[in-house]
Protein backbone atom coordinates (compact mmCIF):
# COMPACT_ATOMS: atom_id res chain seq x y z
CA UNK A 1 0.00 0.00 0.00
CA UNK A 2 1.42 3.37 -0.95
CA UNK A 3 1.63 6.31 1.42
CA UNK A 4 -1.51 8.47 1.35
CA UNK A 5 -1.66 11.89 -0.26
CA UNK A 6 -3.35 14.54 1.89
CA UNK A 7 -4.38 17.94 0.54
CA UNK A 8 -4.68 20.84 2.99
CA UNK A 9 -6.75 23.77 1.78
CA UNK A 10 -6.50 26.79 4.06
CA UNK A 11 -5.76 30.47 3.52
CA UNK A 12 -3.51 30.53 6.61
CA UNK A 13 0.09 29.69 5.75
CA UNK A 14 0.75 29.36 9.49
CA UNK A 15 -1.90 26.64 9.75
CA UNK A 16 -0.61 24.86 6.64
CA UNK A 17 2.90 24.84 8.11
CA UNK A 18 1.56 23.50 11.43
CA UNK A 19 -0.02 20.63 9.49
CA UNK A 20 3.28 19.94 7.69
CA UNK A 21 4.92 19.62 11.12
CA UNK A 22 2.09 17.46 12.47
CA UNK A 23 2.34 14.97 9.60
CA UNK A 24 6.16 15.00 9.33
CA UNK A 25 6.56 11.79 11.41
CA UNK A 26 4.22 9.88 9.05
CA UNK A 27 4.62 8.30 5.63
CA UNK A 28 2.42 10.62 3.56
CA UNK A 29 2.56 13.31 0.93
CA UNK A 30 1.13 16.63 2.05
CA UNK A 31 -0.09 18.98 -0.69
CA UNK A 32 -1.21 22.56 0.00
CA UNK A 33 -3.56 25.14 -1.46
CA UNK A 34 -4.45 28.60 -0.14
CA UNK A 35 -8.09 28.73 -1.34
CA UNK A 36 -10.83 26.50 -2.73
CA UNK A 37 -10.13 27.35 -6.36
CA UNK A 38 -6.47 26.35 -6.02
CA UNK A 39 -7.57 23.34 -3.96
CA UNK A 40 -9.73 22.08 -6.83
CA UNK A 41 -6.83 22.41 -9.27
CA UNK A 42 -4.54 20.41 -6.96
CA UNK A 43 -7.27 17.82 -6.27
CA UNK A 44 -7.90 17.30 -10.00
CA UNK A 45 -4.20 16.95 -10.73
CA UNK A 46 -3.12 14.76 -7.81
CA UNK A 47 -6.33 12.98 -6.71
CA UNK A 48 -5.55 13.04 -2.97
CA UNK A 49 -6.70 10.32 -0.60
CA UNK A 50 -8.00 12.93 1.87
CA UNK A 51 -8.69 16.67 1.94
CA UNK A 52 -8.42 18.83 5.07
CA UNK A 53 -10.59 21.81 4.18
CA UNK A 54 -11.07 25.21 5.80
CA UNK A 55 -14.51 26.83 5.74
CA UNK A 56 -13.72 30.56 5.50
CA UNK A 57 -11.34 31.39 2.64
CA UNK A 58 -11.04 34.01 -0.09
CA UNK A 59 -11.68 33.30 -3.80
CA UNK A 60 -13.70 30.09 -3.17
CA UNK A 61 -14.72 29.09 0.35
CA UNK A 62 -14.94 25.57 1.76
CA UNK A 63 -18.63 25.13 0.92
CA UNK A 64 -18.04 26.28 -2.66
CA UNK A 65 -15.10 23.91 -3.05
CA UNK A 66 -17.08 21.02 -1.55
CA UNK A 67 -20.01 21.57 -3.92
CA UNK A 68 -17.71 21.66 -6.94
CA UNK A 69 -15.70 18.67 -5.71
CA UNK A 70 -18.89 16.60 -5.45
CA UNK A 71 -19.78 17.45 -9.07
CA UNK A 72 -16.59 15.92 -10.49
CA UNK A 73 -16.68 12.13 -11.02
CA UNK A 74 -12.93 11.58 -10.58
CA UNK A 75 -12.68 13.30 -7.18
CA UNK A 76 -16.25 13.35 -5.86
CA UNK A 77 -15.67 10.46 -3.43
CA UNK A 78 -12.54 11.97 -1.87
CA UNK A 79 -13.06 12.04 1.91
CA UNK A 80 -13.06 15.53 3.42
CA UNK A 81 -12.44 16.64 6.99
CA UNK A 82 -13.45 20.24 7.67
CA UNK A 83 -10.78 21.98 9.73
CA UNK A 84 -12.21 25.34 10.70
CA UNK A 85 -12.84 27.88 13.44
CA UNK A 86 -16.52 27.92 12.41
CA UNK A 87 -18.36 25.61 14.81
CA UNK A 88 -21.93 26.85 14.26
CA UNK A 89 -24.44 23.96 14.25
CA UNK A 90 -25.92 25.21 10.97
CA UNK A 91 -22.46 25.07 9.36
CA UNK A 92 -21.86 21.55 10.65
CA UNK A 93 -25.26 20.46 9.30
CA UNK A 94 -24.57 22.06 5.90
CA UNK A 95 -21.21 20.37 5.43
CA UNK A 96 -22.59 17.04 6.69
CA UNK A 97 -25.22 17.17 3.92
CA UNK A 98 -22.36 17.68 1.45
CA UNK A 99 -20.71 14.48 2.64
CA UNK A 100 -17.97 15.75 4.95
CA UNK A 101 -16.58 12.75 6.86
CA UNK A 102 -15.53 14.63 9.99
CA UNK A 103 -15.22 18.08 11.53
CA UNK A 104 -12.36 19.53 13.60
CA UNK A 105 -12.41 23.02 15.07
CA UNK A 106 -9.42 25.38 15.19
CA UNK A 107 -7.28 25.74 17.08
CA UNK A 108 -7.02 22.00 16.53
CA UNK A 109 -5.77 19.31 18.88
CA UNK A 110 -2.98 17.45 17.01
CA UNK A 111 -3.59 13.95 18.40
CA UNK A 112 -7.35 14.29 17.82
CA UNK A 113 -6.85 15.38 14.21
CA UNK A 114 -4.36 12.56 13.60
CA UNK A 115 -6.82 10.01 14.99
CA UNK A 116 -9.59 11.29 12.72
CA UNK A 117 -7.26 11.23 9.69
CA UNK A 118 -6.10 7.70 10.58
CA UNK A 119 -9.72 6.49 10.43
CA UNK A 120 -9.84 7.52 6.76
CA UNK A 121 -6.33 6.82 5.46
CA UNK A 122 -3.50 4.54 6.60
CA UNK A 123 -1.00 6.59 8.58
CA UNK A 124 2.32 4.82 9.11
CA UNK A 125 5.15 6.24 11.19
CA UNK A 126 8.30 6.98 9.22
CA UNK A 127 11.24 4.73 9.98
CA UNK A 128 13.70 6.34 12.39
CA UNK A 129 16.95 7.50 10.94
Amino acid sequence: MSAPTILTVDDSSVLRMALVELFKPYECTLLQAADGEAGLVVAREHRPDLILLDYNMPVLDGIGMLKRLREEPEIRRTPVIMLTANSAPTTIATVARLGVRDYVTKPFDGPLLLSKVARLVALTQRAAG
